[in-house]
């Protein structure tokens, strides 16, 4: 399988500034970003779902809203990657299989996640992560993760540390 190159680090790393987005905007620290085969920010979306009430605004999902109202094709999303600041859920993952995406990079993955979560009662997961699902996919997709640990875990340790203050 392929290394991450500039182009990926770049727009993940983007992806990882959307999640403090979500943050100062109320939401869970998570972002997401759709690059073109050649590294061109396509479309971007931080977690909206405290902000919106709406329980699918994932940031994900909300990046494939935005590549949706850009007008962007099947046939661009399948040579398009997910850069996601942490693994996808498992809806993440179905909407991302749905949208023709064939490669995911992400940053924080669920199992630190969840280390997180586990803080907050009522913050669970489903615990499938996105190379189970994507296992049973009638296409590959190609994963790469967790990337650039360390910084994707910065905004997480910073939103989970108020529950740790209680």
């Amino acid at each position: 399988m392929p290394e991450i190159n500039d182009a990926d680090t770049r727009l993940l790393r983007r992806a990882i500034e959307l999640s403090t987005v979500a943050t100062a905007n109320g939401n869970r620290p998570f972002g997401a970003v759709i690059g073109s085969a050649s590294g061109e920010l396509l479309a971007e979306a931080a977690n909206s779902n405290r902000q919106t009430g709406d329980c699918t605004a994932h940031a994900e999902v909300m990046a494939l809203h935005d590549a949706a109202a850009k007008g962007l094709s099947r046939e661009v999303l399948a040579q398009a990657t997910m850069y996601a600041s942490g693994e996808p859920c498992v809806m993440c993952a179905g909407a991302i299989f749905w949208s023709g995406i064939g490669r995911v990079v992400f940053g924080i993955d669920a199992v630190s996640m969840r280390a997180f979560r586990k803080l907050d009662q009522g913050a669970g997961d489903l615990e499938w992560s996105c190379q189970e699902i994507y296992a049973r996919s009638p296409r590959p997709i190609e994963i790469h993760g967790p990337v650039l640990l360390e910084e994707a875990t910065a905004p997480h340790t910073a939103y989970w540390a108020r529950f740790q203050a209680d």
